[in-house]
């Protein structure tokens, strides 16, 4: 009997989509992704549902638009939704057999954890912190911008992750029942501490700026220009930020390297061939871009366009695919249709047959939303398609962006003559997009004059 294939599952945190090398847009190396790519799909227009992490990553698991139950941003600011148990895939893959392990980042619930939603083994950032406290107790901590880590490569977070991933690849193999791993990375998420040799790998003065630098922010939403201020780096120059950003390169490329520890392991045990493997993020991160730090209060590619990299079977190798999909709600449909399980597959739709090659109907805009963070509430949803976004701020200027012109969405031409029956078509799209996604700012219409009958100011 064929055994089913394993699924290895890895997520960063923070990864922007521009900074892999296979993109060929920044210097950054990637050897490891750029293989994968070359076996696999890589999609170009993948995007976060929502750019924080907690509601992102609740997303991967249940496939629903997270503004529609209540998980606006990450536990601990404000009232914010938790998922519990509901037979999603990972349970799924569990109840048909899988061996599964969960190591990294868990911030798909505050109440319950990985062994709740069906992973047998659980490998917690926790777990790494008592590691460095015992091996480390003086360990120096950094500033948001980050430093060189003390700690060699092999005791950095990512291969420490990395490195049980293998372990686990080498023990399972033991066995005839197929598995899953899932390694969620807290990396490239500021601060960035690159191991040696990673953190002096990039030259900071070598480091082009992104698009976005420049930014005046005119004709544009007020708390924009505010969270230079709100963050104290409103004098920062780009020469200021390069340093901050050849550290962002640094972890990028010390994922990178851990990846390789798991894709050797596959090697050594024969199961790279049937094995898929999904590379990609929660969502973005300024790094600079606008001048900006992090990535609230901006609906911005820098933070809703992610990496996303498919290889093993039934997948099409060496292909680039531009269709819009997201990293969240379209993920348990595709996992469903590849390892042929039946889980709860929420409001996405399955990227399995855009991974086989075939030329199927799909969508052709792409939504996103936020709803602000620890510096106070400011709701934005966001529609773009393959040359224009426009952005709908409820208690602000809107946004609307050309992106062929301006991919770095500087100018707001949102009062521009010419776009306005484009606004106006762009945001009754949004609503019916809204609906179908059942988020919670247009349940009860009050707002649906703005989008519906252009009525925004």
């Amino acid at each position: 009997m064929h055994r089913k294939p394993n699924f290895l599952m890895l997520v960063a945190d923070q990864h922007r989509a521009d900074c892999l090398g296979c993109a060929g847009q920044f210097p950054v190396k990637t050897p490891h992704l750029d293989r994968l790519a070359e076996r696999g799909v890589r999609f170009e227009n993948a995007f976060t549902p929502l750019p924080v992490c907690a509601p992102a990553r609740q997303a991967m698991l249940c496939g629903e638009n997270p503004d529609s139950y209540g998980a606006f941003w990450n536990f601990g600011f404000f009232a914010a939704a938790s998922l519990s148990p509901k037979g999603y895939w990972p349970e799924a893959l569990a109840n048909s057999g899988y061996q599964t392990a969960f190591l990294g980042k868990w911030s798909a619930s505050e109440d319950f954890g990985p062994t709740d939603f069906g992973y047998q083994t659980f490998v917690s950032m926790q777990d790494y912190e008592a590691f460095c406290r015992e091996k480390y107790p003086n360990r120096k901590r950094p500033n948001w911008f980050g430093h060189t880590s003390e700690l060699p490569l092999e005791h950095s977070k990512t291969h420490f992750l990395a490195g049980h991933a293998a372990r686990f690849i080498e023990e399972f193999a033991k066995s005839d029942a197929p598995w899953h791993i899932r390694v969620d990375y807290t990396d490239p998420h500021l601060p960035c501490e690159p191991s040696e040799p990673f953190a002096s790998m990039y030259n900071p003065a070598d480091i082009p700026p992104w698009p976005g630098v420049g930014d005046t922010f005119e004709g544009k939403p007020y708390i924009q220009k505010q969270q230079l201020y709100s963050w104290g780096i409103e004098d920062m120059t780009w020469a200021d930020w390069q340093p901050a950003v050849a550290r962002y390169y640094a972890m990028v490329s010390q994922i990178d390297d851990s990846i390789g520890l798991m894709l050797a392991a596959l090697e050594r045990t024969g199961q790279l061939e049937n094995t898929v493997i999904l590379y990609t993020a929660d969502h973005g991160d300024m790094c600079g871009s606008h001048g900006m730090l992090d990535k609230h209060y901006v609906l911005f590619d820098d933070v809703v366009r992610v990496p996303m990299i498919w290889a093993g079977p039934n997948i099409v190798p060496g292909r680039l695919e531009n269709k819009f999909v997201s990293c969240g709600l379209d993920l348990p449909a595709t996992i469903n249709d590849l390892l042929g399980i039946s889980a709860p597959q929420g409001q996405g739709a399955s990227m399995a047959p855009l991974l086989a090659g075939q030329d199927v109907p799909w969508r052709t805009e792409i939504t996103a939303s936020s709803n602000g963070q620890q510096f106070g509430f400011f709701n934005q949803r966001m529609i773009r398609d393959q040359r224009y976004k426009y952005i709908w701020n409820l208690t602000d200027v809107d946004e609307f962006y050309d992106l062929l012109h301006d991919p770095g969405e500087k100018q707001n031409l949102i009062y521009a003559p010419e776009h306005k029956e484009r606004v106006a078509s762009m945001r009754r799209k949004l609503l019916a997009t809204l609906r179908e996604q059942k988020d919670l700012l247009v349940r009860s219409g009050w707002l649906d004059r703005q989008l519906a009958e252009n009525k925004k100011i």
